[in-house]
């Protein structure tokens, strides 16, 4: 696969900073990445010249050809396939599946052909995949669109899971996820897409293994990911305002591996923690997280640890049955203030 020339580019100056945002960020990612290895390309659903469902692909057809830019027809489990099948023989695909909800229908490609072949081949293989796809609710796309899946995901092993947060993230974990010889899966919050902020240049390398403590604090750790990260700093904003409680927030990043080391460091100092997720309670990564802290620190404990999930329902459609379903700032304070013994 022969690279496509492209368009010349405008490079920041060094140690300057640049307005974007986060879809931007991840377009600039791939644009990079395409660039820089003849190996890479995308493929996926309207990818191409639609420029991706979420608009972040957009342009990229013009600058690298179909080629390198692959438009789908719609069946998850045939193109994750192909991907795969790419990534065995030495290509680097990065597969674009439109929301998590649909890669169900891919399910059995990354569990039983992505996840296991380096371990059922003894190492023989390696399959070096970018799943990315779309996660989350809040924009009233109803159930079949809205739903949080990645701690199925995280619940598998042979596989990196990550959720980028924050700009810097978007800019920089797919370049070291194209790196990796093993399937990652990037789940990208819809409700993220249009945050917008300036990015430093030039970049640091991206770090796939650690949690980010997004801000101190001493008397309770809050700890979450992808789109639940702003209603947390939110909610850490009114806790200091309100109540005079400092929230540290811890960003997970990666799914799977957990960093336990550097949520067991803030629960030692603060003595309380409360786990933000966007997935339903009952079997969701905010147990997982629960129960290690339960296992590694439960005598740093001075309170129970504390969930705030969605509601166990199929997202709603409706706006404010939505809200009442998801997380929000006022409910996470609220989780803060019980496990710090302030109600009200």
């Amino acid at each position: 696969m022969s690279p496509t020339k492209t368009k010349p580019r405008t490079e920041s100056k060094a140690g300057s900073t640049q307005k974007t945002t986060y879809r931007e960020a991840m377009r600039e990612a791939m644009r990079e990445a395409l660039s820089a290895d003849e190996r890479v390309f995308l493929m996926g659903e309207d990818v191409g010249k639609y420029g991706g469902a979420f608009g972040v692909s957009l342009g990229l057809l013009e600058e690298f050809g179909p080629e390198r830019i692959r438009d789908t027809p719609l069946s998850e489990s045939a193109f994750t396939g192909m991907g795969i099948g790419a990534a065995i023989a030495g290509l680097r695909p990065i597969v674009e599946i439109m929301t998590v909800n649909f890669s169900l229908l891919a399910l059995d490609q990354i569990l039983n052909n992505a996840a296991t072949l380096r371990h059922m081949t003894g190492g023989q293989l390696s399959v070096p995949v970018v799943i990315r796809m779309t996660t989350g609710a809040g924009r009233q796309l109803a159930a079949q669109h809205s739903h949080s899946l990645e701690g199925w995901y995280a619940h598998i092993p042979g596989i990196r899971v990550l959720a980028p947060a924050t700009l810097e993230d978007a800019r920089g974990m797919l370049a070291a996820a194209l790196a990796d010889p093993d399937p990652v899966v990037i789940f990208e919050h819809g409700s993220l897409y249009n945050l917008s902020g300036d990015l430093a240049s030039p970049r640091a390398p991206a770090d796939l293994t650690t949690a980010a403590i997004r801000r101190s604090g001493d008397d309770v750790t809050l700890i979450t990911y992808g789109g639940s990260l702003p209603k947390t700093l939110a909610a850490a904003d009114l806790l200091a305002e309100q109540d005079g409680i400092g929230a540290e927030v811890i960003d997970l990043r990666s799914l799977r591996p957990l960093d336990d080391a550097t949520v067991m460091s803030s629960v030692a100092r603060t003595h309380r923690a409360v786990v933000i997720d966007e997935a339903w309670r009952t079997g969701s990564l905010a147990a997982e997280i629960s129960a290690r802290i339960t296992e590694q620190a439960f005598f740093e404990l001075d309170a129970a640890v504390g969930r705030v999930c969605s509601a166990e329902v199929p997202i709603p459609y409706a706006r404010q049955l939505e809200e009442a379903a998801l997380p929000q700032a006022a409910g996470i304070a609220a989780a803060a203030r019980e496990a710090v013994g302030r109600h009200g």
